[in-house]
């Protein structure tokens, strides 16, 4: 079997005016998919990548515990039936390392890294308009030219780590999670306080607890978090999952939140309250998000049914957490399910019934400072030989705005998205032509491998249509970008996540950053008709010339 690139539908042709038609940021999910893309256009391109390897998320985020919560069937690409036939993944949710080997053998099948510059940093870009081309520059210092620049960056790619008063005196080791060091860190035998209950922490805590002399968790919002009931993949599920591939993806396309589900049938009102326990104590035990998106359709959007569910795990945790007091930290008070990221968990309730693990509650008892010994609270100081701070991201918009984009006019991206990210379909932005994104701002939040596939096949349909209509240039319309931006803010207010306090989704975890609408929330399926059908219609919202 062929490892090499298919031969693409037209043939690359040198530029004269620029050193690459397309220069791709990132290559990760969102890079490797669009340069697969590109050079079935014929288009020449450059792929920048920080890493000293392939993998984006996976590469950067090696911390204890770090796996996927989507199924791996479909936390993968779908273009190529012989990539999804030749790869066999372990379990029902791969660690990082698994998922890092499968892009790693993305890049190697189909001999991507002739076309990737590693451990190179983008400083800036800024658009000629005279040239009509960006220049991009990089940390070694170079410079080059593209006709489109293209970010994937991915939405979760610049951590966050709260400025504590003190941490340069803090005398242990102390991890960002999102910035994980190659090399194992042993925990044996040490005292370790992790800062943040998050998916990320959600998923570090119960393997730290295992080797730590004592684990102390500080917790300013709790978590709901469903169990993942990860499994070894068997051989027979593999062949069935092969054989129904195209209905996977189709499934996966429609749903929601791009996962291969069928809907419920049903709302909450539907059933009695028995039937309802029953559904919910079945799913809870087949596990993953099926628990969101097989029991009742009405979930996001019925205050009555999420609190049904919110009562539901609120009971699980209290049956599960041994110590009462504990257990009433550890649940939900603040905000529906699902209104601020769902994490999957593997056995993190039951870890708080280890000995040597501790919950404080931070949410009256705020952190002060860092110490030399350890964390200090407004009340009482707590050692530590280590620190972890699982604090999350500068989430969708924070790579982008520290790159220094910079636009017609010398416009700045980071201060056009000052109060917020202003784009049209998730894609583009006015002011900036040429420039795409990849599950940019404003992009779904869903299963982030077919949110990719709709945002690169439309801007593949972009660069074709300018190409062949011999055009230059591809910008979106003021207008549009202020219609998009009321479209996310009606979509959001007609769900139920808009009630959450301090959620990412909003940008609400970052000192300082505008309160405002990050995603599309009105599903994959509907955001992929809807950019096709703006293309479908002569790429209505754009100025092309």
């Amino acid at each position: 079997m062929s490892t090499t690139a298919p031969t693409p539908t037209h043939q690359t042709i040198p530029n004269p005016n620029v050193d690459f038609d397309a220069i791709v940021i990132g290559a990760g999910f969102g890079g490797l998919r669009m340069l697969h893309e590109l050079r079935q256009l014929g288009v020449s391109t450059r792929v920048i990548e920080a890493g000293t390897n392939v993998g984006g998320t996976w590469y950067w985020n090696r911390y204890p515990g770090a796996r996927t919560d989507s199924e791996s069937w479909v936390y993968a690409f779908s273009f190529s039936k012989e990539l999804q036939d030749d790869w066999n993944w372990s379990e029902k949710y791969p660690s990082w390392s698994e998922a890092l080997a499968y892009l790693q053998h993305v890049a190697d099948r189909f001999d991507m890294r002739k076309d990737i510059q590693f451990e190179t940093r983008v400083i800036a870009a800024n658009y000629d308009e005279v040239a009509k081309v960006w220049r991009v520059t990089t940390d070694d210092g170079e410079t080059q030219s593209c006709r489109y620049l293209i970010s994937a960056t991915g939405p979760l790619s610049t951590p966050y780590k709260p400025d504590f008063a003190g941490i340069d005196t803090f005398k242990g080791d102390w991890y960002l999670t999102g910035r994980w060091p190659k090399e194992e860190v042993d925990f044996t035998g040490k005292r370790v306080s992790i800062i943040g209950t998050g998916a990320t922490a959600v998923q570090v805590i119960p393997l730290v607890a295992q080797t730590a002399a004592h684990l102390t968790v500080f917790q300013r919002t709790p978590n709901y978090v469903m169990p993942a009931r990860n499994a070894p993949m068997t051989e027979f599920e593999l062949k069935s999952i092969r054989a129904n591939y195209d209905r996977i993806w189709e499934l996966a396309r429609e749903h929601v939140f791009g996962f291969a589900l069928e809907p419920a049938g049903r709302n909450g009102a539907d059933v009695s309250p028995e039937e309802a326990q029953r559904i919910l104590e079945r799913h809870w035990e087949i596990g993953g998000f099926r628990f969101l998106f097989e029991t009742f359709d009405d979930i996001l959007i019925n205050e009555d049914t999420n609190k049904l569910v919110a009562n539901f795990i609120r009971n699980k945790i209290r049956s599960i957490v041994k110590d009462p007091k504990t257990a009433e930290l550890l649940c939900p008070t603040c905000h529906p399910v699902a209104g601020r990221r769902p994490p999957l968990g593997h056995f993190y309730y039951e870890t708080f019934n280890r000995d040597n693990v501790s919950l404080v509650d931070v949410k009256d008892d705020p952190i002060t400072e860092i110490t030399e010994r350890g964390i200090r609270t407004a009340s009482e100081e707590y050692a530590a030989d280590v620190i972890i701070f699982a604090t999350g991201f500068d989430a969708v918009t924070g790579t982008l705005n520290a790159m220094n984009v910079r636009g017609r006019g010398g416009a700045a991206l980071e201060q056009k998205w000052e109060g917020g990210p202003q784009t049209y379909l998730g894609i583009t932005v006015d002011e900036f032509p040429n420039l795409f994104m990849v599950g940019g701002p404003q992009s779904p939040f869903a299963n982030i491998p077919v949110v990719i596939d709709g945002c690169v096949d439309w801007i593949g349909r972009a660069i074709r249509h300018l190409r062949d209509n011999e055009l230059t240039t591809m910008e979106a319309n003021a207008d549009a970008v202020a219609k998009w931006g009321v479209h996310m803010n009606d979509l959001v207010n007609a769900t139920l996540m808009h009630q959450a306090k301090r959620s990412w989704f909003m940008g609400d975890n970052i000192p300082g950053k505008a309160h405002a609408v990050l995603f599309y929330f009105g599903g994959a399926g509907n955001y992929r008709k809807e950019c096709l059908g703006a293309a479908e219609r002569d790429f209505e919202g754009f100025t092309v010339g």
